[in-house]
């Protein structure tokens, strides 16, 4: 993991722990929700993160500098790929699936997660 998503995973976790969450499984995700991120970049993930703000036009546009493309696309991918790496790593189906769904929580644990993850 790109050592700012390390740190970010460990602000997550604390953030989680400060609402009170001692769940082994909820921690993990909050740990381990950007492992698919990879070394993408700075600049791929400010346009990702205006993306997510703006819509898809800041990613259409910057989609035409060399390098981009896949930068994009890692970013994109990044919940699956997160989730895949957390199983190989030996945490729980639990942990994978609220990491793979980071962005669309569906019960109040990946809920909490979303909201550590936005304050972070």
């Amino acid at each position: 993991m790109h050592r700012a998503d390390r740190r970010h995973g460990l602000d997550v976790v604390r953030r989680l722990r400060d609402e009170g969450w001692r769940d082994e499984d909820v921690l993990l995700a909050g740990l381990f929700h950007d492992a698919g991120k990879g070394r993408t970049g700075l600049w791929p993930r400010v346009v990702w993160s205006l993306g997510e703000r703006y819509g898809k036009e800041p990613r259409r546009i910057a989609s035409h500098i060399p390098g981009f493309t896949a930068a994009l696309h890692q970013l994109e991918r990044h919940p699956e790929v997160s989730a895949e790496l957390a199983l190989r790593a030996g945490c729980s189906s639990r942990t994978a699936e609220l990491i793979r769904r980071q962005a669309r929580p569906s019960d109040p644990a990946g809920e909490a997660l979303h909201r550590a993850d936005e304050a972070s």
